[in-house]
């Protein structure tokens, strides 16, 4: 790192508030992955399988449920790599979502939860801009 970074970094301190922002997005994005991931096992926030469409159900080789468990690992990878490594993971996470939003878009009824995923994607974009500044790894 050049030291105009280094600088710039012990500038704005623990107590910037855009530092604070990147960790708690840092955070949320660990978090909230692995949460969600681990759930697609165990169905106890909701029964994941529902938000699989049909198309994408009957065109996969895999069956429904154990294509959500496939993902459910997905996810708490994701969330192990943006804890890891948020400048490269924050991005692989903006990714998934806009696989997820597509997905919700071919399932009548679920806008507003691709909506609010959309939202969730503007935020991992942020994550991944910050971490170019705050991140060491």
């Amino acid at each position: 790192m050049n030291t105009t970074n280094n600088q710039s970094h012990a500038a704005a301190g623990t107590g910037s508030p855009a530092y604070q922002a990147y960790w708690i997005l840092h955070v949320g994005f660990t978090v909230a992955p692995i949460l969600a991931g681990l759930d697609k096992f165990f169905h106890l926030l909701v029964n994941w399988d529902q938000y699989l469409p049909g198309v994408v159900a009957s065109a996969s080789p895999i069956q429904p449920h154990t294509l959500m468990l496939v993902i459910g690992v997905i996810e708490i990878v994701a969330g192990i790599g943006v804890w890891l490594k948020p400048r490269i993971f924050a991005y692989v996470v903006a990714a998934w979502l806009v696989v997820i939003i597509i997905n919700l878009l071919l399932i009548p009824g679920y806008f507003d939860i691709a909506l609010r995923d959309f939202g969730l994607l503007l935020a991992a974009l942020a994550l991944a801009r910050l971490s170019q500044q705050y991140s060491r790894a």
